[in-house]
């Protein structure tokens, strides 16, 4: 049988602690009840915390908490008139979020706010049970047209200013979002690489090309990589708000540039020329551009052939716009193709007279008889 412990020796096992009003301390939960939880702190006698001290949530559930669960409480009296200690668990909970906030401000780590009011100048926000204020030019990277669509979100936010001397805690979304749209943006330039392919949205149409955005940065779409016929104006193959697929040429990180590419996303006509075509060939084409020796013409969308001055007409020209206009119909004739280089040489005058010559025959041809034209086929009945 155990030796009956004195009195003395149960008090030197037991440690009573002396608390002054408004010290933080810890407790265990003794009992939870639809009005108060009860605490042991140590004392001699149990904590109590009131309802109305038990959490600045008012969707808080009491019974959240369990008998055991460790709690930070405030002391608020030595005696709540039936020999207990008064308690308070939410200006324990505000202290303590108090001094995590400085903690994030100084250490440049984030909270979590709850929007609870639009307030002259911005929004009133709750991180759990301290007051903060976010400005309306804090609120976010976007324009935000309807402050009330807020309420009641719970944002991640960066302390931008605290006082604890004044109360005074201002908070940031924007920062936050500013801070993920660049390390988003970094991630989406160290995964772009030249040669693939990618979906994206046409942003903005500029004399020289196309801006796309492919996933959080813009690459350029020059006019001569728009199609493999010549375009003289983005809005003829593209407009804004398109969804486009696009291959990456090429990836400037350092100067920010991206060099995109519609045609290659296509097949290039010049890869089939010398199966299509021949030497001698006459064609249907359409002018298509003037320089000072010469003329284009487009004999298939993406196929420009180039007809010299001298092969145009036998007539005497200063420039090709004497004898043509662009867009105007032509017959050409086929003197050289180079689809290595993607030049073919045209000449419209030889088409001329190739067409003259073709007429002759048919016209020397007319009024001959079936005999005639069958004498030398031999008939066999079977």
């Amino acid at each position: 049988m155990d030796k009956e412990m004195t009195m003395e020796e149960l008090m030197s096992d037991f440690e009573l602690k002396n608390f002054h009003k408004g010290e933080i301390v810890k407790g265990k939960v003794v009992s939870v009840k639809n009005d108060e939880i009860v605490v042991n702190i140590g004392h001699f006698a149990d904590g109590i915390i009131p309802k109305n001290e038990i959490s600045n949530d008012d969707e808080f559930d009491i019974n959240s908490l369990s008998i055991d669960d460790i709690i930070y409480v405030m002391v608020l009296s030595g005696d709540d008139g039936d020999g207990n200690v008064l308690l308070s668990k939410k200006r324990a909970d505000k202290e303590k979020t108090i001094e995590n906030i400085e903690r994030s401000f100084e250490e440049n780590k984030l909270i979590s706010v709850k929007i609870k009011e639009v307030i002259k100048g911005g929004l009133s926000c709750d991180a759990n049970g301290v007051k903060v204020f976010m400005p309306a030019s804090q609120c976010s990277i976007r324009k935000i047209e309807n402050f009330n669509t807020l309420l009641g979100k719970s944002l991640d936010v960066k302390v931008i200013e605290f006082e604890k001397r004044n109360n005074k805690i201002v908070v940031s979304r924007r920062v936050v979002e500013e801070t993920l749209a660049k390390e988003e943006k970094e991630r989406i330039w160290n995964s772009i690489k030249s040669g693939e392919k990618r979906q994206g949205v046409v942003t903005k149409l500029v004399k020289f090309g196309a801006f796309v955005d492919i996933g959080g940065v813009n690459g350029l779409i020059h006019l001569n990589d728009m199609s493999w016929s010549r375009v003289n104006k983005p809005e003829d193959v593209v407009s804004v708000g398109d969804n486009v697929e696009v291959f990456v040429q090429e990836v400037d990180k350092s100067k920010g540039r991206i060099s995109l590419s519609l045609k290659d996303i296509l097949q290039n006509p010049w890869d089939n020329i010398k199966t299509k075509y021949k030497v001698n060939d006459v064609l249907d084409g359409v002018v298509s551009k003037f320089i000072k020796v010469g003329a284009f013409v487009e004999i298939e969308p993406g196929v420009e052939g180039f007809v010299h001055i001298s092969e145009i007409t036998d007539e005497n020209i200063s420039k090709p716009s004497d004898a043509l206009e662009i867009g105007k119909k032509v017959k050409v004739k086929i003197l050289d193709i180079n689809s290595d280089e993607n030049k073919i040489a045209l000449s419209i005058k030889d088409a001329i007279e190739k067409s003259k010559e073709y007429m002759q025959y048919n016209d020397e041809n007319e009024g001959f008889c079936l005999g005639e034209l069958f004498k030398d086929f031999k008939f066999t009945n079977k």
